[in-house]
């Protein structure tokens, strides 16, 4: 036996066969589940006959025979099972993925809160005022303002000077926000498929979600972002994969495809996974 296959008399049919043979029975052809799962039609023959060498590697394999199993209306837990055991695999996650959680989870460093720091230095200012002001008026000491006996309604109200008034904006500008690409990463859920697209120029783009469900269609202009998140899976189509930045399960993918291209792509709860 070769390639994780089970022999008629040995047990049940090989993860390849197994899906042939729902596919058959579910009336389906290598076309629609290929439509339906984004996953390239020599991929799934090539899988049907227990071929994962176009699969770019057992991880992508996965990904593909969950894909298949889903769509045929089969258990993806217990076709990917068998196939790590066909493989001589542990069932256990990618190594990758513990790496990413812990990556993913860490604090980011704490900023200085200049606003707050700001507040505090105007309260001083104006209480030191209003303490010279009580203090002068008390003692009876000749000054300018313990010399006034009422106060001129036009006159300016003692003040922190203009520059210092506005620190509350330049404190906020200072601090910031957050880089959209980074809170992304902090905030994707471990148990989901999350999904940022950011667009660096114009491109169509479709996303569905496990079911097929269109979660999104249209065209992104350069600086727009979408974010989606999912159980199980999202699928990507993009029209022009040189304009787009993809964000995945905290992981920023780099050069998608190039400009122009059209591009298909499926994600899951693990690793990036390529359709």
């Amino acid at each position: 036996m070769s390639n994780g296959n089970f022999s008629a008399e040995d047990g049940p049919p090989s993860v390849g066969r197994s899906l042939q043979q729902a596919r058959i029975a579910a009336k389906l052809t290598v076309e629609e589940v290929s439509a339906t799962t984004r996953v390239r039609i020599p991929i799934v023959q090539s899988i049907e006959n227990d071929d994962y060498s176009r699969c770019g590697g057992d991880v992508y394999a996965r990904g593909h025979i969950r894909a298949l199993a889903r769509a045929v209306g089969l258990d993806p837990a217990e076709l990917v099972a068998r196939f790590n055991e066909g493989r001589g695999d542990a069932p256990a996650p990618e190594p990758a993925a513990p790496v990413f959680e812990a990556e993913r989870i860490r604090s980011e460093p704490r900023r200085p809160n200049w606003t707050a720091a700001m507040v505090a230095a105007i309260v001083a200012v104006v209480g030191f005022v209003g303490f010279t002001l009580v203090s002068g008026s008390g003692d009876g000491s000749a000054g300018p303002v313990a010399q006034s006996e009422s106060p001129d309604p036009d006159a300016e109200p003692d003040a922190v000077p203009d520059d210092a008034a506005s620190g509350d904006d330049s404190a906020d500008d200072a601090a910031g926000e957050p880089d959209p690409s980074q809170s992304a990463v902090a905030g994707a859920p471990a148990d989901k498929v999350t999904m940022k697209v950011v667009a660096s120029g114009a491109s169509w783009v479709m996303v569905t979600d496990a079911n097929g469900r269109q979660l999104f269609q249209g065209t992104l202009q350069d600086g727009d972002s979408e974010t989606f998140t999912d159980d199980d899976q999202l699928d990507l189509v993009t029209g022009n994969a040189g304009a787009i930045e993809l964000y995945v399960n905290g992981k920023h993918l780099e050069d998608i495809g190039d400009p122009g291209a059209v591009q298909r792509l499926t994600f899951t709860p693990g690793d990036p996974e390529e359709g």
